[in-house]
């Protein structure tokens, strides 16, 4: 059985929805893995549990995390904590202005699980671009 990359994301707009599916993309061209594409809203303490790696995608709303991204780690967090230790994760954003509020709260977060970052965020900034696309 191959190891599981588990990305979870919300959109609203349509503009993480595109930067999900482009990291799908690059994730599938990995044969030692599989990858799966899930909402935030039905991804379950399981899917969490049964996962090698996660990539969090979400809009940056009011300086933070969607509330669909922050209900994920809600349900999750009690009880896989320390169940999941270093667990790699990564994060990809869409913003209109900043997205720095949104980085820093996921990762205070994942600091509790705790799961280790293993890649840079990627903060899509303004419209999608292919460059962000490429990115992801």
């Amino acid at each position: 059985m191959k190891p599981i990359l588990l990305i979870v994301y919300h959109s609203q707009s349509g503009n993480t929805t595109r930067l999900a599916e482009a990291v799908l993309e690059g994730a599938a061209e990995i044969d030692a893995i599989e990858t799966r594409l899930q909402s935030a809203f039905d991804t379950s303490i399981e899917d969490l549990a049964a996962c090698a790696g996660l990539l969090l995608g979400t809009p940056e709303n009011f300086g933070t995390m969607s509330g669909a991204v922050k209900d994920f780690f809600d349900r999750t967090f009690y009880p896989l904590e320390n169940q999941l230790t270093n667990l790699p994760y990564g994060i990809f954003i869409s913003c209109g202005n900043d997205g720095r509020g949104a980085v820093r709260e996921i990762q205070r977060i994942a600091q509790g699980y705790p799961f280790k970052q293993v890649a840079e965020p990627i903060i899509a900034r303004g419209e999608v671009t292919a460059a962000h696309l490429v990115d992801c």
